[in-house]
This record gives structure tokens, C-alpha cells and sequence, in this order.
């Protein structure tokens, strides 16, 4: 196409008018060639083969309205007819061309099998009124999930030669912005699909026209040859299949044969090379991108073009595409770090593999021809690597000579590239005795790695998008330390196996009051980034909550009623459990979450909790019922999300019973028995939701750790409760403890004495993992830690506390308040 053609178009084609008949621009004088425009007709044919678009120009040229158009078989509107002539007619002097009866063979097939290349003819077409129309045509195959197949553009071949523009060698059609053909700006980012054999730049210039011009356009030039088209002077198979039959006959005759007959031979030959070629490419793009994994998608390229196109295939990308992270989209440099990612050969197994190794990371000298390939994003063509070539290249690697394995040998290096940003490159090698890279392997190379590039920076975002939802989903996971008061905690998360795989299970594990423990499994339901979101707000909430030391039934109460302000998009199940280690007893609450399975260390048996189901968070104004199971010391609780136990296709119940059998199973380590759990059902097929499993070895507090006292309201129980701690620590031996403890209890006890109404306080000691010291009284007013003035009488207490306990706290109870402090217990030696 020449650059002519990029002008302006004229104002009535821009305010998207259709164009007149005739050319939308100058015309040169007749015979001096040049460049023009005239209307095309689209149609657009579906895989049932019913016309699903008919153009405007559709209905000037073959005289049939749109309606009555839309949905018959395009064959009845494209009629083929009459008898194709052994030898075409003579066409008239004025035309330059021969012309027959109907659209022929090819359109037919075309209309009625589909194509999976490019076709192009000419005819003369029968249309209501006087006389006939000669039109060229051309049909291309739409590839993609979409019910389009086929895509018929004609026009009218007496345009050509109107205006006095002459004969022209070379006719392209092309598409603009305000075509009436639906989705034409989606057909212009996908031109190169449709157009299997057109090369980069071609591809850029028509893009830029379709985004200039306001009309559908045919493009023709006497003297630029573009590859985008078949040629519509090319003839049709019969006219090939007789010229070949009367070479054979002069041969055979001995007779010499004639000139055209010759180069009619080679167009054969050559039409034939670009058939191949276009098929080997619609086979690549069928072979590459069955998924959005990175690695596999390079094994895809790499396997796809060794031995039918090269010899040996090496793939190289950016460390960044290789990470799934984004990088600066700048050209690269001398700097840039490229990962050798595949080799491909047909060498004998191993012969490359210490040589270059997949995984190697190596930057490119600018004198090389990978830097001209990665800086210029073209292609480059080496026919031989001499020896002076071979031994720069093999200058690169340390300790390695690498030159036996490529001297001799053609190179053509291919850009991977995708939206004009270099990704990579393939180094494509051939064997000595087979024939060298020519242009057309340039072309057809640089076709199969845009096609490649795309896919891999298909896989590339998606891996960068996971990689970002999985380290979010990960920020959001708790690390939850494997012990507290009175029990062992194992977890275990698997992400999903399908597409946005990354979800909204989570598992937690709060600290409580009275040397207690929460535990809570959820499972926001969908997927995906919003999914993992809501996940992390309703986790963040039933943390909030726990610290409260709300029942479990009032908590999911009130995270159901968060759930509702944030919004009604999203359900959530959950299971909420409160593990007391000294009463030894479980408190639990179910929000449509699976039952949890409880093992008993008496004898081995596991059995599914019945609990009250109720409705998931998110529903809303549903009540929940809590429930009190005792426990014993050894005893096993397990929890889990629906994803570890249901599988597509099969019944629930066969999931809860493996997770039963396999929690009872005996295992030398709360890891070990995770791990058979998830090897229990995890191996089972079809599991495509993402997993999150906790359990606890519920240890309890044995009775002697524990101490109580009942004190009056009298400031002289004050010091009754300094000699009881002190002690109550020597006989624990932990006299080392005992100062720190009695002063912050003297603090504790006279506070509580004094904002008491009737009950007695209550002191209670416990020695777990730390030592815990509760004081509870009456006043449901918490503490507050505030800062005293030196002349102040108060506010000095609680400042004690803070700065001498490893942690102190105050909450709620039903009837008044507890307050608390720990301190660490000594290593034992």
C-alpha cells in the first residue's frame, strides 16, 4: 500500500457517510499507476454459514436489502452459477482481465466447508437489473471463540478501471473506524489473526488507516506488493490444474514449453509455499495457549515450530515476565538480564543441555545479533553463522564452547512481542544440510513469534495478576503460633486449582480471656481479589470481636450485621469455637459452615458435631444458636472449609466420612496428622476450590495450675491477696516471679475493691504457657490507662501494670469486668 493513501479522507466519508461509487481520492493518469480507494461490500458468514452481517456496500453491489439478507444462507445471496469453462473467455481489451460465470469453486467451498486460510477470485456476478457485475472478492477466515467463521469482502471491478487509473498487480482491502460492520474496531486489533500471512508492519499501516478513515475502503497499487492478500490476478485451481496438464503434454510430446505455462509452474510452486506456510501458522496458534501457565505455555512455542521449521528452538525472556512481575517497558539494553527459559532440539538427548542450560540468566552484548533483535524488535536473519560470528557469540560463555553446536548452521532470531514491548526472543536454528532461513521464513518467523508473544504476555499478566492476589491473600493469612493455653494449633491453606483460583477461606486463632482460645474457619464465597477482600474485612472483624469476649452465637450476630453494611454482594460461611482449658469445654456456633470433626484420645472414634446449621453471614435478620460440647484432655478438633471435602459430581457425605476416617488416624505430630488428612482427600480428582484447615490438640489446664480466691470488699483483702500470691508462686516454684506478681495484683485488687458494688472479687492464678493473674469484680466500667501528674493520687496503677506485664487486658462479663495480666514463665532447665 503507498502512502498516498494515507490522506485525509473527505468530509463526507468522516462525518460517516457511505462513499459514492467510484474513488474516494485522485486517480492517477491512465497507465502511470498509482494509488485509490474504492467501497467495499462486507459480509460476514457465521458456522452455520447464514449471513450474520450485510454491509451497505453489500446491498449496492449485489442488490439485496439488508433484511432480506440477515440470516439466509450466504450460499443463495452468493450464488455461484453456471458451468466453470475448461479455459476462461478473452476478456475485452479495455478490462485486463479474464472474467467467468459466478463466484467459482473457491467462494463456494469457502461458503459451504470454511476455510482455514485465505482465498481471494474474481467473477462475474448475475444482480438484478440489465447486464452483470464483475467483481473481486476476497474471504478470510475469522479465527477466535466468537460464531463469526468467515469474512467476504467484494467489490466492483469496473471501479478499477474507472477514473483512468489502469491495471493495477496488487489489490488489499483494509477497514476504517465508522464502517457499519459491527465490532470493527475489535477486527483491526485483530487483523493479524484473520490475516495469517501479514507481516508486522503491514499490520501497523492498516491499523492506523482504520483508525484514520470513515468508510470501508479497497486499497490497490500498481507497483507495492503487499503481502496481506492473495493476489486477485492469481487464477483459480481449475485455470492451475490446466495450465500444469498442458505442460505435461508439451513435455511428453517433447515439445518445449511455453514461457507462461513456465512461470505458471512457478506461481504454482509458490502458491503452494505460502498454502504451507499459512497452514503451519494456523497449526502453531491451534497448539500454543491452551492455558494461562507461563511454563507450560513456553514448552507449547518451544515444541510447535521444532523439526517442522527449525532444528533447535531456544527461548529467552526477561527475568521480570520469567517472575510474573512488571517491568519498564523501555528498549532494552545491554544491562537487561534474559532467562534461557526452553531448548528445543533434534539433536541427540543431552548434547545442549550442559552447554545451555534451561534457567541460565545472561545479559547480550550490543554487537550481537540477539541485542539488534531485542533493541529493534525485528527480525534478524543470519542465511550461515561463520566462524568469526560463531566465536563472538560463543565469547559470551564462560568455560563453554558452544561453537561445535552452532557454526555452520542458518539463525533466525524472532522477538516475542506483545503491544510493541520486546518480552523476549526465540533463536531458531537449522541443521548445515538443510536449506538456510530465507525472507520468507523471516516473515513467516516473525508471524509465529507476535503470535507467541501475545500468548506469553497472556500467561505473563495473568501470573503477575495471581502472583499479586496470592501475596494479598497471603498478607491476609494469620501466622498463628503453634501453641496456647492448653493447646497445640496446626493449619494448613491450599489454593484453588482453577482460573482466579485465589479465594475467600480463611481459618484464625484468638487469644481470649481466662487463658481461653478462639478458633474460626470461613469461606467468603466466589473468588478473586474482591472475594480475598471481603475476606480480610470479615476476618479483621471477628478478630475485633473475639477481643471483646463475645459468645459465639452474639458474634456471628453481629459479623452478619457487618456483613449487611458493607454491602449484599457477598456471602460468607463460618465457624466459630471457644476452647476453655480448665472448665474443659468447647462453645461453638455455626454460620452454613460444614460441622467440625471431633476425635476423642479416649478411644480413637471421630464424629462429626451436630450443630445447628444456620444461614450464612450475609443473609441477614436469621438467629444463631451456640452450643457446649465437654471435652477431654488429648482430644482433637478439626475444622475446615468446604473446598477440602466437596468435589464436583460427588455427594458431600463421601468427603465428611474420608475426613472422619482420616482425622482418627493416629500421627506423631499435629503436622503429620494434617498432612493425612489433605493427602486423604486432596488426591481425589476434581477438587477445584480452594482449602483451609485447622486443628487443635485441645491439651486443657490440669487442676493444680489453678488457683482461686474470693475476697471482701475491704481494703484489708488487699494484702491478704499479696501473701496468697507470693505464696502460690513458691509452691509453683516461681518464686522469681513473685515481686513483679504481687505488686501488680496489690494494683488489680485494690481497684477492684473499690468500684465493687455487692459481689466479693474473685483472684484466680494459672499457670499454662505464662502466668496468668485475673482479678473480677462487679463494675461493668472497664479500666483506662491514662497519664498521672506528679501531685495526682491516681492513674499511677494500671502505668505499673503496663510497663512490668508481658501483657494485660480487660473485658466484659456478664456480670461486670475482668482484668489481667501474664508475665513469662522461666525456661525450664
Amino acid at each position: 500500500m503507498d502512502r498516498g493513501t494515507e490522506r485525509e479522507a473527505p468530509a463526507s466519508h468522516a462525518a460517516g457517510g457511505e462513499p459514492a461509487a467510484g474513488f474516494s481520492g485522485e486517480g492517477p493518469p491512465a497507465g502511470q499507476g498509482g494509488t485509490g480507494r474504492i467501497p467495499l461490500a462486507v459480509v460476514v458468514v457465521d458456522r452455520e454459514g447464514l449471513v450474520s452481517h450485510w454491509s451497505t456496500g453489500a446491498r449496492r453491489l449485489f442488490g439485496i436489502a439488508k433484511q432480506d439478507a440477515l440470516g439466509r444462507p450466504a450460499v443463495d445471496l452468493l450464488p455461484v452459477s453456471g458451468a466453470l469453462p475448461e479455459e476462461p473467455r478473452e476478456a475485452p481489451a479495455d478490462e485486463g482481465y479474464a472474467a467467468y460465470d459466478g463466484l467459482g469453486p473457491d467462494l463456494e467451498a469457502s461458503l459451504d466447508q470454511g476455510l482455514s486460510y485465505p482465498a481471494a477470485g474474481r467473477a462475474r456476478l448475475a444482480v438484478p437489473g440489465p447486464g452483470r457485475a464483475d467483481v473481486l472478492w476476497w474471504a478470510y477466515p475469522l479465527v477466535g471463540p466468537g460464531p463469526e467463521r468467515l469474512l467476504v469482502l467484494a467489490a466492483d471491478a469496473h471501479a478499477v478501471r474507472g477514473e483512468g487509473t489502469g491495471a493495477f498487480e496488487r489489490i488489499a482491502p483494509g477497514f476504517a473506524l465508522h464502517t457499519d460492520f459491527p465490532g470493527s474496531e475489535d477486527l483491526a486489533r485483530r487483523l493479524p489473526e484473520i490475516l495469517p500471512s501479514m507481516s508486522v508492519g503491514d499490520s501497523a499501516r492498516i491499523v492506523a488507516q482504520v483508525l484514520e478513515l470513515g468508510y470501508p475502503i479497497l486499497e490497490f497499487s500498481q507497483n507495492d506488493r503487499v503481502p496481506v492478500t492473495p493476489d486477485w490476478g492469481v487464477p483459480r485451481r481449475a485455470e492451475r490444474k490446466a495450465r500444469r496438464e498442458r505442460a505435461a503434454r508439451a513435455r511428453a510430446a517433447g515439445q518445449p514449453v511455453p514461457e507462461e505455462l513456465a512461470d505458471a509452474e512457478d506461481e504454482d510452486l509458490e502458491y503452494a509455499a505460502v498454502r504451507e506456510r499459512l497452514e503451519f501458522l494456523n497449526e502453531v496458534s491451534s497448539r500454543i495457549g491452551s492455558s494461562l501457565d507461563l511454563s507450560q505455555t513456553i514448552v507449547e512455542v518451544s515444541k510447535a515450530v521444532v523439526p517442522r521449521f527449525t532444528d533447535v528452538a531456544g527461548t529467552y525472556l526477561r527475568e521480570q515476565v520469567v517472575a510474573g512481575e512488571g517491568f519498564d517497558e523501555g528498549v532494552p539494553d545491554t544491562t537487561t538480564m534474559w532467562h534461557r527459559v526452553a531448548v528445543e532440539h533434534t539433536d541427540e538427548p543431552g548434547r545442549w543441555d550442559d552447554v545451555v542450560p534451561v534457567g541460565e540468566a545472561m545479559p547480550f552484548p550490543a554487537h550481537t545479533p540477539f541485542f539488534q533483535c531485542m533493541t529493534t524488535g525485528e527480525p534478524v536473519l543470519v542465511p550461515r553463522i561463520t566462524e568469526e560470528m560463531g566465536h563472538a557469540i560463543a565469547s559470551q560463555f564462560e568455560k563453554r564452547d558452544i561453537r561445535p553446536l552452532i557454526s555452520g548452521r542458518s539463525m533466525l532470531v524472532v522477538p516475542l512481542k506483545a503491544r510493541n514491548v520486546v518480552l523476549g526472543f526465540m533463536i531458531l536454528l537449522r541443521h548445515p544440510e538443510r536449506p538456510v532461513f530465507n525472507d520468507m521464513d523471516r516473515v513467516t518467523g516473525a508471524e509465529l513469534a507476535a503470535r507467541a508473544g501475545l500468548v506469553l504476555d497472556n500467561a505473563r499478566m495473568y501470573t503477575h495478576q495471581e502472583n499479586v492476589a496470592e501475596t494479598l491473600q497471603d498478607s491476609m493469612l494469620p501466622h498463628i503460633p503453634p501453641h496456647r493455653a492448653g493447646c497445640d494449633i496446626a493449619t494448613r491453606y491450599l489454593p484453588g486449582t482453577l482460573l482466579g483460583r485465589v479465594g475467600g477461606d480463611w481459618f484464625d486463632s484468638v487469644k481470649l480471656p481466662g487463658a481461653r482460645t478462639g478458633f474460626v474457619v470461613g469461606d467468603v464465597m466466589g473468588h478473586g481479589l474482591n472475594s480475598a477482600a471481603m475476606m480480610g474485612q470479615l476476618r479483621t472483624a471477628v478478630q475485633t470481636m473475639a477481643g471483646l469476649d463475645l459468645p459465639p452465637a452474639q458474634l456471628l450476630r453481629n459479623l452478619d450485621d457487618l456483613a449487611q453494611r458493607l454491602g449484599d454482594r457477598y456471602l460468607a460461611t463460618c465457624l466459630y469455637a471457644v476452647y476453655d482449658p480448665i472448665a474443659g469445654e468447647l462453645q461453638l456456633a455455626n454460620a452454613g459452615h460444614i460441622p467440625p470433626v471431633l476425635v476423642r484420645a479416649a478411644d480413637g472414634r471421630s464424629e462429626l458435631l451436630e450443630l445447628p446449621t444456620g444461614a450464612p453471614i450475609g443473609v441477614g435478620g436469621v438467629p444463631f444458636e451456640e452450643v457446649r460440647v465437654p471435652v477431654e484432655p488429648g482430644d482433637r478438633l478439626v475444622m475446615c472449609t468446604d473446598g477440602l471435602v466437596e468435589v464436583r459430581g460427588e455427594d458431600i457425605g463421601v468427603g465428611l466420612a474420608t475426613l472422619c476416617e482420616s482425622a482418627a488416624h493416629p500421627a506423631a505430630s499435629m503436622d503429620d496428622a494434617c498432612d493425612t488428612i489433605i493427602r486423604a482427600l486432596n488426591t481425589r480428582g476434581g477438587r477445584k476450590d480452594d482449602v483451609a484447615l485447622l486443628m487443635v490438640r485441645l491439651g486443657g489446664i490440669e487442676p493444680e495450675d489453678v488457683a482461686e480466691w474470693r475476697l471482701a470488699l475491704d481494703p484489708v483483702e488487699v494484702g491478704r491477696a499479696r501473701a496468697v500470691v507470693r505464696e502460690q508462686l513458691h509452691q509453683w516454684s516461681l518464686s522469681g516471679l513473685a515481686d513483679h506478681a504481687e505488686l501488680m495484683a496489690d494494683e488489680l485488687v485494690t481497684n477492684a475493691v473499690r468500684h465493687s458494688h455487692a459481689r466479693p472479687v474473685a483472684l484466680r492464678l494459672v499457670r499454662a504457657d505464662t502466668l496468668l493473674c485475673e482479678v473480677e469484680d462487679d463494675d461493668h466500667e472497664l479500666p483506662t490507662l491514662i497519664s498521672a501528674r506528679p501531685m495526682d493520687e491516681r492513674g499511677r496503677g494500671l502505668r505499673v501494670v503496663s510497663t512490668l506485664a508481658r501483657e494485660w487486658g480487660a473485658s466484659r462479663t456478664k456480670t461486670g469486668k475482668t482484668v489481667w495480666f501474664e508475665l513469662t514463665l522461666p525456661r525450664r532447665r
